[in-house]
């Protein structure tokens, strides 16, 4: 059996075809079994086109590919760790129309942030980040996307994905497992425009600013509070 674990964990990248399936039966276990809310003041989902970067917490991933319309996932473009377990999400999200840019705070951060400022400002695509991966510290955000904004000129839109009751692995997110029947809700926060050119203490500055909008729009039900 640790022979078979080792052996796994070499493999880098599985084929494309193996991920069909498990997207398939994400949908269709979102659709059957949970009920959906959308909070979207500004209609976001409804075709704004507007190129901007949105930011969510890396414990509320499970359901982000089937919460929005195909006309949006096909203009994201997600930030995902240059690991290996980055790449099976990469691989995985893929059979939702979205692309990857590969890279992280830790590991080929500037190929990242350099291709996303070319989708930006070619493309006009939406940016995607988990601003407290891959490794955590948990709900602490990262400059990464705020560094892209300033750049850029796009705006940062805080998104989060609350559910009614789940389950916390544990690790070091958290990751939130919603139980059957619950309630998922989609909020989509106003989007927070960033000036041009920030120096250190200004990037800071609206870090801690998108920190706290993020944070005002999560719920963490009480059976996985700490």
């Amino acid at each position: 059996m640790e022979s078979l674990k080792h052996r796994f964990r070499q493999i880098k990248k599985l084929p494309d075809w193996i991920y069909w399936l498990p997207a398939r039966f994400l949908q269709f276990v979102f659709h059957v079994f949970y009920r959906f809310e959308r909070i979207d003041p500004k209609n976001y989902c409804g075709g704004d086109p507007r190129f901007y970067i949105c930011v969510t917490w890396h414990n509320r991933l499970m359901f982000y590919p089937a919460v929005f319309p195909k006309r949006l996932r096909v203009r994201a473009k997600a930030v995902v760790s240059s690991s290996r377990d980055g790449q099976y999400v990469a691989d995985f999200i893929k059979q939702f129309g979205i692309e990857s840019l590969r890279g992280s705070s830790s590991k080929r951060g500037a190929i990242a942030q350099l291709a996303a400022v070319e989708k930006l400002r070619k493309e006009r695509s939406i940016i995607v980040f988990t601003p407290d991966g891959p490794r955590g510290p948990r709900y602490k955000m990262k400059a990464g996307p705020i560094h892209l904004a300033s750049v850029t000129g796009a705006e940062v839109a805080p998104v989060t994905i609350n559910y009614s009751s789940c389950w916390s692995m544990r690790s070091w997110d958290g990751f939130q497992i919603p139980k059957p029947f619950a309630k998922i809700t989609l909020v989509i926060g106003d989007p927070i425009p960033i000036p041009p050119r920030l120096d250190a203490a200004g990037i800071e500055k609206y870090r801690q600013l998108l920190e706290t909008e993020l944070m005002k729009i999560t719920v963490d039900p009480p059976s996985v509070r700490r």
